[in-house]
């Protein structure tokens, strides 16, 4: 079975990656590494009018930040309009699809009515060819579209892979549009043909697409093409308790980055939006796909919660390598204008990145604790009211005198403070306060003697002597 297995993603350049879509690509990267087979990239383009280059480039960008390598792909629709062609020929010289001639206005009108009486509004058939039936005549001017000859009676059932077994009755959907009057194919008709050709064997995508399941199944069956598996997950819910969208101002995968958030921290929250082993909270990419066997999926919609997600993100972020966060501060640090040599960001900043990781959700947070070291820094005024007062001045001027001459190191500092609270009669608290605020911009630091370390002598010197 295991050579078998083949899953895709395959997302609308319509916009950014969305995260539910995202969590998608996930599950169906996991189980296909799971089972060592194939994860297939399509690129679903073949609406025209809002597919843009753009929206391509943040999409692959988003499953190379996530680290969701792909082994085909990516595979546009748009160039692949001659096999739907070959496929649309095919059915209608077999009776399963046929050209209809009805106009936006005959539909709409034909809808009303049928609403009008109390019944659902689907297609009517008219151009349908049926045994005895007499087709109206072709009007001039009107560009046909292509409709699926779908099955008058019965129903179709499948096994979902997440809810289980699905009946819906063929009674409740019409002879679908196909093929546009352009000759483009429509979504549920490409996306059949695409994993009909491409031997898609399972396929993970949102309940939304329940509806729309029917009609392909039904097409993969006119077609005599093995069916997939589906499973479907239910939607990611915002705060708010509404489906989170594109359309609803959700942010993008891409927008996670740039906001400091690490790809396996998403990786992480994502499969637990919808998954679960045991009570595991936080794991690697490759212990999911040991463990991503297609079973414990949830069948209820999962809560976007921004909490938990920080939550996640800072303990990883607290099991990084110092080097890599570095990296990554550095470009934060950039977006600030704050520009480092490349000796400080291997050297230097490395170990910036150790001594506050522990209080940084982001490394956009930890970018801002690594400003105050290379940038210039204004202490909070409340703070510096509270703490830098006229009574601590004279020992803030012997600590600095202290500061002068003694070795730069945390050893030498610490005992050039002790030496300054033994001659003052001070606790540290009281020294230690004021100091921060003026070298920090902030009382709460990490340990003084390790921050002061990290800081130019002279620098230090310079903050004090602002008293």
């Amino acid at each position: 079975m295991t050579a078998k297995i083949r899953t895709r993603i395959a997302p609308s350049p319509t916009g950014f990656l969305h995260l539910g879509t995202a969590r998608t690509a996930l599950y169906s990267w996991a189980y296909a590494r799971h089972f060592g087979g194939k994860f297939v990239l399509r690129i679903e383009d073949t609406d025209v009018a809002r597919s843009t280059q753009d929206s391509v480039d943040q999409i692959l960008a988003s499953m190379r930040w996530l680290g969701l390598e792909y082994d085909e792909g990516p595979i546009y629709q748009m160039q692949r309009l001659d096999r739907y062609k070959e496929v649309l020929d095919q059915l209608i010289a077999q009776g399963k699809a046929y050209y209809c001639y009805s106009t936006p206005e005959e539909l709409d009108a034909v809808r009303e009515a049928k609403k009008a009486r109390g019944e659902k509004a689907l297609y009517d058939g008219c151009w349908r060819p049926a045994p005895g039936k007499t087709l109206p005549p072709i009007p001039d001017g009107v560009q046909p579209v292509i409709r699926f000859c779908n099955p008058p009676d019965g129903d179709v059932t499948w096994d979902d892979l997440v809810k289980g077994p699905i009946t819906i009755s063929n009674h409740e959907i019409d002879d679908l549009i196909i093929a546009r009057t352009d000759g483009i194919p429509t979504y549920n008709f490409a996306v059949v043909v695409d994993d009909w050709d491409m031997q898609i064997s399972h396929v993970f995508r949102g309940d939304e697409h329940i509806n729309n399941t029917p009609w392909q199944i039904n097409i993969f069956n006119a077609l005599g093409a093995p069916l997939p598996q589906f499973g479907h997950c239910p939607v990611i819910l915002g705060d708010d308790g509404q489906k989170l969208s594109k359309r609803r101002g959700a942010v993008s995968v891409t927008a996670y980055e740039e906001g400091g958030y690490l790809p396996e921290a998403m990786l992480n929250y994502l499969a637990r939006l919808g998954w679960s082993h045991g009570d595991e909270e936080l794991f690697s990419p490759a212990q999911l796909v040991d463990w991503f066997d297609g079973t414990h999926l949830n069948k209820s919609p999962a809560q976007w919660d921004p909490v938990k997600l920080l939550w996640v993100n800072s303990q990883y972020i607290k099991q990084a390598d110092n080097s890599r966060l570095a990296a990554l501060v550095a470009q934060q640090l950039g977006k600030l204008g704050i520009a480092l040599e490349n000796a400080v960001v291997g050297s230097h900043l490395p170990q910036v990145c150790a001594l506050f990781k522990d209080r940084s959700d982001t490394t956009v947070a930890l970018a801002a604790w690594a400003a105050k070291f290379y940038a210039e820094v204004t202490p909070d005024a409340t703070e510096l009211t509270q703490h830098v007062t006229p009574a601590i001045r004279p020992a803030l001027t012997h600590l600095a005198d202290k500061l002068t001459g003694c070795e730069w190191s945390r050893v030498a500092i610490a005992a050039a403070i002790k030496e300054v609270l033994a001659t003052t009669g001070m606790k540290m608290p009281q020294l230690a306060m004021p100091v921060r605020v003026l070298v920090m911009g902030t009382a709460q630091t990490p340990s003084l003697d390790a921050v002061l370390e990290l800081c130019d002598r002279e620098k230090v010197l310079a903050r004090l002597s602002r008293v």
